[in-house]
């Protein structure tokens, strides 16, 4: 009782509030008695309260573990606003000089100082530990815990060690938080942690508040970005990307496109980045572009919308990154850009890694996936993922619930799924089991001698698409199980066990189609298409003309994307032309007067209300990393040389110098080529492009046969361009 009176008073004379929200006083009183307390919490549901105010209860230096620097400024300065003492909350981590570090050490041995967050690599240190030990300690919080699992979205080997480092360090009460973690991720903390018998507290992991949608993915989309952002002026947003490089490149075109943006990426220096995030949440800029890096425990409660311009690495992720939207309860949008493409990247990105951390990430990649493209209510699917129940068919708050697809009976399928799960001793994973049930006979069926099997292609000519949505709605109806611990075999259910025996209605909604082909995206969205097919044609003609000309292959002079963007948004200038994308400064010079001309005279003749809202203005092309490329081939650099030092894969080097030479540049890469390529090689896939109407990358990789890689094709392709286009 003492305690709960304790806790209102200082609650109210510290943090001004009169009550507690959720579970926050029981987690308090817990923690308070001693005892170890695991915290699951979605964002916005007052973690960060759980260990601040028993810090200013109880006797001693609280020590909290953190991931990030930003956070660790953000939650320090919020403290010292509570308090009238500097003094009582102070970080420790890789940005103080000793002076600072003395300050701190000095603080918190005179006792002024209740709360220590510590980045988890200076908790490591040794003068840090040999200090530590001579300090009263009221207890230990661990934040962002799930960055100890290697099955969390954001694993960090140095979270592994915190438990040894208390013991060195001495034995006290530890509170452990996340805002994310399925039953799995939680089991590893709580172990990893040496507080299995902890007290739990968990959460619901629903924010009603917030909107789901996922997006196709076109060549469009930072057009639909910017559009979404201009129909809510003034509205604060998170635009999370996966490469640094796509943040500097999106906030740049944002900025043009008079949206007050900044990037933040953990590769920019200290100073900018806290500017940045300053900005951001003063309010003096609306939207950052980010990698993940930004915005864990970042307190703004009113961010209206949250972006995925790339699908995330996993539904943790995911989640947690979304929970940053509408925290104070108002409107949180959150929306996703997914192709099926942005996943094979991500399995690219994976090679090398330990072949273990290369079955994880699949996995989670493979959650994600079935996320994005499942019809199925989408608060409905997050929550299972974190082994909690949505007993509503529809929450009417996401895009599948609002546009709901006509449901199929699939009783037959499902019966077939579970007796092949059965048959196959429960011991294969999803896509295993579907290309028995279609009588696919890979090698690895025929390894094991499952193509004798009974059930094999009993389901012959059913489409592997529409019976991996059967499994993964199976799974949520509480028929199957999937084995996390053994990288997703699945399982039946004892639930399943009666559907078999005593088999009802089973119906399902086929998933959402995110196709692989350009054609089929451009056809559904329209967005890449020409408004004005009638300047389309034109143009298409005065580029075969000019082509004649230069006697040259008609893409070489304008790519088909460029004609369409000319064709949508009517550029009469020079000036504006460059703003087409693939339109350069040297190739709006060199081809553009006369389909200025042309775009003119047909919007005059038509009376044609140019639509500038459309007009999305591009950066200039020869942007800091596309200048430094240009002057590193001048330098005769070797291109993978060149890539590591821009921070590049080589395939994204090439997509730079594909960029610069379609745009007019002129450069030189014979140096390269020559030292890595067969000359008779050179000459066959140049005459090839010479001889080609299109430059299409796969049309050249099917002609030229698997005798050239896809690498030399490229290189050859952007010789052919440079000499005879530019």
């Amino acid at each position: 009782m003492a305690n709960k009176e304790l806790l209102t008073s200082t609650l109210k004379k510290y943090f001004g509030f009169d009550t507690f929200k959720g579970n926050q006083e029981a987690i308090m009183e817990n923690l308070l008695d001693g005892n170890d307390t695991f915290v699951l919490m979605p964002t916005g549901g007052g973690k960060s309260l759980c260990y601040q105010l028993p810090s200013l209860i109880m006797e001693g230096t609280a020590i909290v573990i953190s991931p990030l620097i930003a956070l660790m400024k953000n939650q320090v300065d919020a403290m010292r606003n509570y308090s009238d003492e500097d003094g009582v909350a102070h970080f420790l981590n890789s940005t103080l000089n000793k002076q600072a570090i003395d300050q701190v050490k000095e603080d918190v041995a005179s006792g002024k100082t209740r709360l220590l967050y510590v980045a988890p690599e200076s908790l490591t240190k040794e003068e840090n530990i040999d200090f530590l030990k001579t300090v009263k300690i009221s207890f230990y919080a661990v934040d962002e815990a799930h960055c100890i699992s290697e099955w969390g979205h954001d694993f960090r080997p140095e979270y592994r060690r915190i438990r040894p480092i208390i013991n060195e360090i001495g034995k006290r009460p530890v509170i452990a938080l996340t805002a994310t973690a399925t039953p799995k991720v939680q089991h590893d903390i709580q172990k990893n942690l040496g507080m299995i018998d902890a007290k739990v507290f968990k959460s619901s992991f629903n924010r009603p508040n917030l909107y789901y949608e996922v997006r196709n993915k076109t060549n469009n989309i930072d057009k639909d970005i910017i559009k979404f952002i201009k129909e809510r002026p003034g509205k604060s947003g998170i635009i999370y990307c996966l490469s640094r490089k796509k943040v500097e490149e999106l906030a740049q075109i944002l900025q043009v496109n008079d949206i007050k943006a900044l990037p933040y990426h953990a590769g920019m220096d200290t100073a900018t980045r806290t500017a940045n995030q300053d900005a951001f949440l003063n309010e003096d800029v609306n939207v950052i572009v980010a990698t993940i890096a930004f915005g864990m425990g970042i307190d703004k409660p009113d961010v209206r919308f949250v972006i995925h311009y790339d699908i995330p690495k996993s539904l943790e992720g995911y989640y947690q990154e979304t929970g940053r939207a509408g925290r104070d309860g108002g409107e949180g949008l959150c929306i996703t850009f997914y192709t099926n493409k942005d996943l094979q990247k991500l399995e690219k990105f994976m090679q090398g890694k330990p072949i273990a951390e290369q079955e994880i990430g699949k996995q989670l990649l493979l959650e994600t996936a079935a996320y994005a493209e499942s019809s199925v209510c989408r608060r409905k699917t997050l929550l299972h993922y974190f082994g909690e129940e949505y007993k509503e068919d529809r929450c009417g708050n996401c895009d599948n619930c609002l546009n709901p697809k006509k449901q199929v009976e699939a009783k037959d399928e499902l019966c077939a799924v579970i007796e092949a799960v059965i048959a196959l001793k429960e011991k294969f994973k999803a896509d295993y089991v579907i290309n028995v049930l279609i009588g696919k006979e890979t090698n690895e069926i025929k390894s094991y001698n499952h193509e004798s099997l009974e059930v094999f292609g009993c389901l012959p000519g059913t489409d592997s698409k529409f019976l991996g949505a059967v499994i993964r709605q199976a799974i949520i109806a509480g028929y199957l199980d999937r084995d996390i611990e053994n990288y997703g075999l699945l399982k039946v259910t004892k639930a399943g066990m009666d559907f078999l025996s005593n088999p009802g209605s089973f119906k399902i909604v086929e998933d959402n189609d995110f196709s692989d082909s350009d054609e089929e995206v451009v056809a559904k969205s329209g967005v890449s298409c020409a408004v004005d097919p009638e300047l389309s044609a034109i143009l298409k003609d005065l580029r075969k003309k000019i082509a004649k000309q230069h006697n040259l292959p008609p893409y070489v002079i304008f790519q088909d994307q460029s004609l369409d963007a000319m064709a949508t948004t009517y550029p009469i200038s020079i000036e504006e032309l460059v703003n087409i994308p693939g339109v350069g400064p040297g190739k709006a010079k060199r081809y553009g007067e006369e389909f200025v001309k042309v775009i003119k005279r047909h919007v005059e003749e038509n009376e044609i209300e140019r639509p500038e809202d459309l007009l999305v203005r591009s950066v200039p092309n020869k942007s800091k990393l596309k200048i430094s490329i240009i002057h590193g081939i001048d330098r005769r650099i070797p291109l993978d040389e060149l890539a590591d030092s821009k921070g590049l894969e080589f395939d994204e080097l090439l997509d730079e110098i594909e960029v610069i030479v379609y745009a007019g540049t002129k450069i030189n890469i014979d140096y390269y080529i020559s030292e890595i390529m067969d000359e008779d090689h050179l000459e066959e896939i140049f005459d090839y492009f010479k001889e080609s109407e299109s430059d299409d990358l796969e049309a050249a990789i099917k002609e030229l046969g698997s005798d050239f890689t896809e690498e030399e094709i490229r290189l050859v392709r952007i010789k052919f361009l440079s000499e005879l286009g530019n």
